[in-house]
Parts: C-alpha cells; structure tokens; sequence
C-alpha cells in the first residue's frame, strides 16, 4: 500500500513560493532522488501548470537539471482539476470521486505518492487520505504569499527532523 505525502518548500513564516526561495546544489539533488524514487504524484491544477515546465528540455539547462526532468517525465501523474480538459505526457486528469480515486491509487502502488499543491494537499487531509507532510524549512521570511496549510491545520505528530544541504531542514509530520 502507497503512502501520500505532502512536502514542500516553505518558508519560516509558512509560506509555499518558489520564486522566493533559493533551491541550492544538494536540495536540488534531494528533490531530484525523491522524484526518482516516487511511485507517482498528484497535482492540483495550478502546481501541475507550473511543473510543466520540465516537460519541454531547454538548452541551457545543466546535467541536474535534465536529470529532474528526466525523473518528472517517467513517473505517473494524476492531476485534479474541473477546468482542464487535458494533461501533458504521462499524466491522467481526475475531475470526479477525488476520494475513490485516491484510495485506489493508493491501494494499488507500493511506494510514496506525492501530493503537489496546499489545496489539494487540503482536500485530501480533510478525507484522512494524507499520511505524512514533509515541512522543507527554509530560512527566509516572506511575509505573503500562499501558506502550507490551506486551511485549518490538522492535528500533527512529530515523526523526525533532518537537514538538507547547508541552510534547510525537513521536518516531517504524522497525523496525530
């Protein structure tokens, strides 16, 4: 059975934005062996068109990057969104039964399936279908922007800490 996972890049005061926070050499390549290692990944609309970016290769990217492409182009995407009428390569549209879907996907694949978006990752925590949220700590405040938490925070366990590289720590939550 697959475990869904929420984890993103935030901010000391709790924001998601990826514009605004530096990603340095080793959480570069943190993210790019998460990506590789996942069973698949579920987007909300608006996380699924930024990550689009990686479906087409720029030449000037260097050999990291490609190699994050590559991992985002293999694994299988769901992505959730009632506006889209399709996805890119690799990718299913899920624009009925979140719930069922989710617990089939869930069901199904061995693993870690990743969860893209503080609103889907709200949805999906107010059916009790995530089990873990994985806070990348960053040290910068922002001030604004899009929180980690969608809505009301649910009740946490703590579960481990570690570092990323020079500046971040991850710390990873259970539901309580």
């Amino acid at each position: 059975m697959a475990k869904l996972i929420f984890g993103m890049n935030q901010s000391l005061d709790g924001y998601v934005d990826h514009l605004e926070m530096q990603t340095g050499p080793a959480l570069f390549h943190h993210w790019i062996e998460h990506v590789r290692d996942l069973a698949g990944s579920v987007y909300g609309r608006r996380m699924y068109e930024i990550m689009r970016y990686w479906d087409e290769d720029d030449p000037e990217w260097d050999a990291e990057r490609r190699d994050f492409a590559a991992a985002w182009r293999r694994q299988p995407k769901w992505v959730v969104s009632r506006s889209l009428k399709s996805v890119g390569p690799n990718a299913t549209l899920v624009d009925d039964d979140l719930e069922a879907v989710i617990r089939g996907l869930k069901a199904r694949l061995v693993g870690e399936i990743a969860v893209a978006g503080p609103d889907l990752a709200q949805s999906l925590t107010d059916l009790g279908l995530i089990d873990q949220y994985r806070l990348y700590l960053h040290p910068v405040v922002l001030g604004r922007g899009t929180p980690f938490f969608a809505g009301p925070r649910p009740p946490l366990r703590f579960v481990a800490s570690d570092r990323v590289g020079e500046d971040v720590i991850r710390l990873t939550y259970g539901p309580a």
